[in-house]
């Protein structure tokens, strides 16, 4: 639309692939004098000039590489990174991101490669994502890039009609941005300091401990409470201006001690939250359907062995009523979940933790802290349900030993000396 306005020509050719499914989206686009100049669409290799990449991984790719030629190619790429189908299934995956930086600086040269934040930038000024690109676009203009008028492109985000004067403002801060990165960071730095409420350790464990009382009870919480304080005493006493430790027990005791049951999720979806969320989303006649599988009702897949799913109508909230009233079972001799080996392990978890703390924060050194620290924060790698959740607890067990081996041989190497 801008060349439009400026009297151009224009063409452009997108390749969506499965980008309703958070897949990569390539648009060639071509700028002339008159229309009559453009011969062909599509970007031949190495015919790109310009490289203007919202998204790392896919700038870094070859259908994207294919088109640059080192020395003339000039790229301005969005440093985030944004999860694949691959990062689904290994949350924990490394994207290289030094490797595919190196990929681009060996495919257009140093000095016509330019990586910034922009999502990070354009989130925190903007408090939206979405104006990362409009951003970019500033931001490559004003490097000289955009061979259109300032006029145009603003007339564009007028004409287009969606948020214009946040496009307009997010375009002007990647302007300022490729002008002067400094005086943009400073800008950061201050609506940082002005609007990020520091949470204090306290205010980390009431929190956690407020909602334990809604998950089980009173008594509950407070056997996190007090596990929290056994090991803040200790550590204070081993190192008075540390808190690493007490922090990375109060998050991962949390965690371990709120395992998402049969009667947590009938709690969830019967609070509140979930009915206000259905009802700001859809709007007239609709129906539910929960798709589940309970363990103790739940087939086996005859192949993966794993539980499968099965299809429940909305009658379900009924039933998540009444089982959220019966949280009370939760673990007793009278819980009918509770004989289930995944329900067996999640207490075993948190038994097992426990242990550690008991039997770790007697002698406590300041020396052993960091090493603590990081066998405290092993459950941070547990996740997902099901299968998913079995095989992250073996891949944390194997590091709970390893950890708990590199401990008893620091300790005895202090003995020794």
């Amino acid at each position: 639309m801008a060349a439009h306005v400026d009297g151009r020509g224009c063409s452009a050719l997108d390749f969506t692939g499965l980008s309703q499914k958070n897949g990569a989206v390539m648009s060639h686009v071509r700028i002339a004098r008159r229309p009559e100049d453009i011969s062909a669409v599509r970007i031949t290799t190495g015919g790109a000039d310009v490289i203007l990449g919202c998204d790392m991984i896919v700038s870094a790719g070859p259908s994207a590489l294919s088109r640059a030629e080192r020395g003339v190619t000039k790229a301005y790429i969005n440093a985030d990174l944004q999860p694949t189908a691959s990062f689904v299934q290994n949350p924990d995956l490394d994207f290289e991101m030094g490797t595919m930086q190196t990929v681009l600086r060996d495919a257009v040269g140093d000095t016509n490669l330019d990586i910034i934040d922009a999502t990070g930038i354009a989130s925190a000024l903007m408090g939206d994502s979405i104006a990362t690109n409009p951003f970019m676009l500033g931001f490559a203009f004003q490097k000289g890039a955009i061979p259109l008028s300032l006029e145009a492109l603003l007339r564009a985000i007028e004409i287009n009609g969606a948020a214009i004067e946040m496009n307009k403002l997010a375009f002007t801060w990647g302007r300022l941005a490729a002008h002067d990165m400094s005086r943009v960071r400073s800008v950061l730095q201050f609506k940082s300091r002005a609007s990020a409420p520091t949470k204090s350790l306290d205010d980390v464990i009431a929190t956690r401990a407020e909602f334990l009382t809604g998950y089980q009870d009173k008594a509950y919480a407070d056997r996190y409470l007090a596990a929290v304080a056994k090991v803040r005493k200790a550590e204070m006493v081993a190192s008075r201006a540390s808190t690493e430790l007490t922090e990375a027990v109060a998050k991962n005791l949390f965690k371990l001690m709120a395992y998402k049951d049969e009667y947590e999720v009938a709690r969830l979806y019967t609070d509140g939250s979930f009915a206000k969320k259905v009802s700001e989303k859809f709007d007239g006649d609709f129906t539910l359907k929960y798709h589940l599988a309970p363990p103790i009702f739940a087939q086996r897949d005859k192949t993966t062995g794993q539980l499968q799913k099965k299809e429940f109508g909305g009658w379900m909230v009924h039933a998540f009523r009444v089982l959220a009233k019966l949280k009370f079972l939760r673990g007793g001799a009278f819980d009918p979940f509770g004989r289930t080996e995944e329900r067996r392990t999640e207490r075993k978890l948190v038994a097992d933790y426990l242990g550690m703390i008991d039997q770790r924060m007697s002698g406590l050194k300041a020396e052993q802290i960091p090493l603590l620290t990081r066998l405290a924060r092993v459950p941070e790698t547990i996740r997902g349900f099901g299968h998913v959740k079995e095989a992250n607890i073996k891949l944390a067990a194997a590091e709970t030993a390893r950890l708990e081996a590199e401990l008893e041989n620091s300790r005895f190497a202090a003995a020794a000396e």
